[in-house]
């Protein structure tokens, strides 16, 4: 089986069409195409760095402050959902923990993993890879959900003079932790996980 890229196209990301390799632009819409995205592992990789450095204070920084009755109350993530879950509110308390903890370590994993096979070309099935990678990119936006919720109490439940509710320093960070995991799954190239894959003789 011939792959376009061996038969000498490359692929539009704009508009998938098909162009000769090295015409620099699409002959459709007239984007600039390349063969694959220029140092997808290198970028990848970085960005993957920047969101284990967030990560840290994302868990060990309050990320909300509840101030009531002239006392003061930090939360961490793990926190709140400690007391979400004693306050018997467990569905609340376990997407919170997925969407918030759980969510973003098997990102980070998973797409160290895929840029670890890619860079050292072990023989893993590139059919699991891509739907690793598609699943991990689909399931990557729903981490926003403990940012939702502080959002969300700030905005419903403080009362003047009674309950105040703050965001703090881990929200800045965790939605860090998320923009920066979104970008490193897309600025990993798929394609890479093909580049492997023995060829099969046409049938």
């Amino acid at each position: 089986m011939t792959t376009a890229r061996e038969a000498g196209f490359d692929v539009c990301h704009t508009c998938l069409a098909l162009s000769a390799s090295g015409s620099g632009h699409c002959v459709r819409c007239g984007a600039h195409i390349h063969p694959r995205i220029p140092d997808s592992l290198q970028r990848t990789v970085a960005l993957l760095i920047a969101a284990i450095v967030l990560y840290v204070p994302a868990n060990l920084l309050p990320i909300m402050t509840t101030d009531q009755f002239e006392s003061s109350q930090d939360s961490t993530i793990i926190g709140g959902v400690v007391i979400l879950w004693n306050m018997g509110s467990y569905p609340v308390a376990l997407v919170i923990l997925i969407a918030s903890v759980l969510v973003p370590i098997g990102k980070i994993l998973t797409v160290a993993m895929l840029c670890w096979t890619v860079g050292r070309h072990l023989p893993v099935s590139p059919r699991q890879r891509t739907t690793l990678y598609r699943i991990t990119e689909f399931i990557g936006k729903w981490s926003m959900v403990d940012v939702f919720v502080v959002a969300i109490l700030v905005a419903l439940i403080q009362i003047t003079g009674i309950i105040v509710i703050r965001p703090g320093a881990a929200a800045l960070a965790f939605a860090g932790v998320v923009i920066v995991t979104m970008l490193a799954a897309e600025s990993f190239d798929p394609r890479l996980l093909w580049d492997d894959e023995p060829e099969k003789p046409d049938e």
